[in-house]
Formats: structure tokens, sequence, C-alpha cells
């Protein structure tokens, strides 16, 4: 069994930056892919990043050029960096990831959902 535990999420003025962290545990091989999602309210989840393994990074059209996404492999680990954030960011953000376990059965797992609020 594998779990994504994120944190990060807060209040923010529209301008400032945010940190989230998704971290994987449990019984992990590899881990193929890492992105991240968000809903906002009434809206569908949409896709924020991603970074398949070796693959390319892909962001969604309204955070190119603001949100930074990066993973750490030796800790099962991967960080998204917003910032110029803007009112419109206001939403749940998730992680998701595609991990292999060590009988190499893949699993898609997502996190709790941490909530962003840009706000004045």
């Amino acid at each position: 069994q594998v779990q994504l535990v994120e944190s990060g999420g807060g209040l923010v003025q529209p301008g400032g930056s945010l940190r989230l962290s998704c971290a994987a545990s449990g019984n992990i091989f590899s881990i193929n892919y890492m992105g991240w999602y968000r809903q906002a309210f009434g809206k569908r989840r949409e896709l924020v990043a991603s970074m398949p393994w070796g693959g390319s990074t892909n962001y969604g059209d309204s955070v190119k050029g603001r949100f930074t996404i990066s993973r750490d492999n030796a800790k099962n680990s991967t960080t998204l960096q917003m910032n110029s954030l803007k009112p419109e960011d206001t939403a749940v953000y998730y992680c998701r990831m595609i991990v292999a376990n060590t009988s190499i059965r893949y699993y898609e797992v997502w996190g709790q959902g941490t909530l962003v609020t840009v706000s004045s």
C-alpha cells in the first residue's frame, strides 16, 4: 500500500508565493509519474504540472512561467513552487503519482488535497 501526504497550502496575497510538497510512503519500487492537479469550487479538476520518469515536464497554460515542479527520487517526493499567485489560482491542489511496488504492480495514488487561497 502506498500513501501520499501533502503539505504547504494556505492563504497568500496576490503576487505571493507558496511551496507545496508531496511525499510517498509504503511499498515503493519506483515512481513512474508525479503530477499536480487542482480543482476550484464548481470546476473540473485540471492538470497543473506533471513530470513523468524520463519524460518532459508539462504545465497547464495558466501556470506556465509561474509554477515549477520538481522531484526528489531519493525521498519519493515532489514539490510545486508557485510564484506570482493570482486569485484564480485558488483551489484544492492534489498530488498524483503512478507507483510500482516491489512486485512490479502499478498503482495510481492521489494525495488528500491541500487548499490554496489567494486573496487580499
